[in-house]
């Protein structure tokens, strides 16, 4: 399937009788395909989400009154997780499309909610393509109804503008923007099926902390966030764990510890190797930069070969 065909489906449909149960059994699947994605990686992923998606699009043709509500609402939600996938799997330009399918959903369901979480996806993509403006500009924009917004809508936009902040090389607005939604994040205990990455990651807030931190070049402060957070982070979460061990290793090598940046890439290898995740990739680019210093060191001989079974995943 491509990028953008679960999306681009032409009609007209047969119409058929949506029975209201459908909503229910979307939102619960939203669940299990969140914990799957921890554990598996977006690769094996993708066809299957992308496939419910286009069925739940085919509902909504069919559908009438508060069924075609909800199923709006959980289409945008299954769109929001496609986008992710491909992001995590390094397509940027199929994450930007999903991204955008995701806002057409919101837009379509007029849940004010919705349409704040799809503008904080659009941020997460401007901030893996490093424009920390843009990053700043949407986020800003989902909160100018901070005060009717849900607490995880507002603690998502919050620490994403920080994000956007720290490629900006702001490291004051960084600070204030977590310590804002930290005060936030204890309000967050909605029934939405979406979004819950705020309650189902471990330190969720140090995690974006320390990743700031390391964006702003921070080394050993951004060192002692990743041991924090990669003590309570369950070995189950691979695909997590492995991107933060890899922010770690290049927080070590920045504060001039090469040889605990050295350990720590060993373990993220073996991870990057079985999920395939782009994000845990590129973080080891990242490494394998700041690590440049020692490259005609044997330590930098002994990264490079560490590293090797993760350029044959990217090769491959």
């Amino acid at each position: 399937m491509s990028v953008t065909a679960a999306a681009l489906i032409p009609g007209p449909v047969v119409s058929q009788h949506v029975d209201p149960a459908l909503v229910t059994y979307f939102q619960e699947q939203l669940e299990g395909h969140y914990r799957a994605d921890m554990l598996l990686g977006p690769h094996d992923l993708i066809g299957t989400v992308s496939a419910q998606y286009q069925l739940i699009d085919k509902l909504v043709r069919s559908a009438k009154g508060e069924i075609r509500s909800g199923l709006l609402r959980v289409g945008a939600a299954y769109a929001a997780l496609v986008g992710w996938l491909y992001q995590d799997a390094g397509d940027m330009a199929g994450a930007s499309f999903w991204r955008g399918v995701t806002q057409e959903m919101a837009i379509r369901s007029r849940d004010l909610h919705l349409i704040g979480y799809s503008l904080v996806n659009q941020a997460q993509v401007r901030t893996d393509l490093k424009d920390g403006q843009a990053a700043v500009d949407l986020c800003e924009a989902a909160l100018e109804n901070a005060d009717r917004l849900t607490p995880k809508v507002r603690v998502m936009a919050i620490q994403q503008c920080a994000h956007g902040a720290s490629l900006m090389g702001d490291r004051s607005a960084v600070d204030r923007l977590i310590d804002e939604a930290d005060r936030i994040l204890p309000r967050v205990d909605d029934d939405l099926p979406w979004g819950n990455a705020c309650r189902r990651t471990p330190a969720y807030l140090e995690v974006q902390r320390a990743t700031c931190y390391g964006q702003l070049g921070l080394g050993a402060e951004a060192m002692g966030l990743w041991n924090q957070v990669l003590a309570v982070v369950p070995q189950a979460a691979r695909r997590d764990r492995g991107v933060y061990l890899a922010r770690h290793a290049t927080a070590a090598a920045v504060a001039g510890e090469p040889d605990q940046a050295l350990e720590i890439a060993r373990q993220v290898t073996v991870i990057a190797a079985e999920t395939r995740s782009a994000r845990m990739i590129r973080e080891l680019s990242t490494l394998e930069r700041v690590m440049r210093p020692w490259h005609d060191a044997t330590i930098g001989r002994e990264l490079i070969e560490v590293l090797t079974p993760v350029a044959m995943v990217e090769g491959s």
